[in-house]
């Protein structure tokens, strides 16, 4: 595991202050909009306007005030001020993992008239030191891989590269095509729960599981499984792609409350046709009720089995982590 020892700056620039959440956070928003925003997803989006709702909202404000660590809004976090404008941001997300408190380091963006002056530095240094000093030595953070200037900075500080993963989208329709293939496409039997399983833990891993508010245990199929997703009002569609009664694939809609994601579960040997021919299905499937459909998938082989069933890649984030 990578580690990284952090030394007190002698004097911190008159510059860099923390954030405020009392007046900020519109600030904020709007300088990520601005650097992001032609990359943004659904859930940047809805970030995005968080902040901003939450910068509007004196009963908020008052709560996050106490709550600073315990919510994903970016209530800590520290910001580069030029002549009363917030132009440079990092924000600090706290997570659980197995009860150790986790540090995510987001939303490191500088204003694109102030770049290249080692503002990104001095703020994702000074965001690693807040981790240091609350005794956190997980922190993570992820980037673009279109990013190389970012990657070297972040590799200069100490983070590992972790995973690599891609998001992915398509519009739903009706009449996307039918592939002509030995591949039936039927509703997960029970039997295949396991292997669905072996195949989610391992492109979704438990070390990147800090960040969801669910397990994949939504998905177990039995009867009191089915009558607790009844009460708590949670629609799950799942498929399987089957050749010769054997599963080669399976494919999972989760509504997480922040959107609606595919999980794929396939192995390493399976037939790429599968996966596409599933996500097709889904495709057909989900058109009455969604125009969009969307999934993180780790950055592998099957790129091109997602593109041929009309995806459209978002953007490929590196996930790295430093232990401080």
């Amino acid at each position: 595991m990578a580690s990284f020892t952090i030394s007190a700056r002698a004097e911190q620039p008159a510059n860099l202050r923390p954030l405020s959440i009392l007046r900020d956070l519109p600030a904020v928003a709007d300088l990520i909009e601005m650097c992001f925003s032609s990359t943004m997803d659904n859930d940047g989006k809805r970030y995005v306007q968080d902040m901003r709702r939450a910068g509007n909202d004196n009963s908020f404000l008052k709560w996050a005030n106490r709550a600073a660590d315990s919510t994903s809004l970016p209530l800590t976090g520290y910001i580069w001020e030029e002549n009363g404008k917030i132009i440079g941001n990092a924000s600090l997300v706290p997570f659980r993992n197995n009860k150790q408190r986790v540090y995510l380091i987001a939303n490191v963006a500088v204003h694109p008239d102030h770049r290249r002056k080692g503002i990104a530095r001095i703020l994702t240094e000074r965001a690693m030191q807040h981790a240091h000093e609350k005794k956190i030595n997980n922190i993570w953070l992820h980037v673009r891989d279109d990013n190389p200037a970012a990657i070297d900075l972040y590799t200069q500080l100490g983070f590992v590269e972790r995973a690599r993963r891609t998001s992915w989208q398509a519009v739903t329709d009706s009449y996307a095509p039918i592939l002509q293939t030995d591949i039936a496409i039927t509703n997960r039997h029970p039997r295949d729960w396991q292997t669905q399983l072996n195949w989610l833990s391992r492109l979704y891993p438990d070390l990147l599981a800090w960040h969801r508010n669910w397990t994949f245990a939504s998905l177990r199929p039995g009867f009191f499984n089915w009558l607790y997703l009844l009460f708590i009002d949670m629609n799950i569609r799942q498929w399987t792609a089957v050749r010769k009664d054997q599963m080669e694939a399976a494919l999972a809609w989760i509504p997480d409350g922040r959107g609606e994601y595919l999980f794929p579960a396939i192995s390493d040997r399976s037939d790429p046709v599968a996966l596409t021919a599933l996500l097709l299905q889904a495709r057909r499937d989900m058109s009455p009720y969604y125009p969009k459909v969307a999934m993180e998938f780790p950055s592998t082989e099957f790129d091109g089995a997602i593109l041929a069933a009309g995806f459209k890649s978002i953007r490929t984030l590196i996930w790295m982590q430093a232990t401080l």
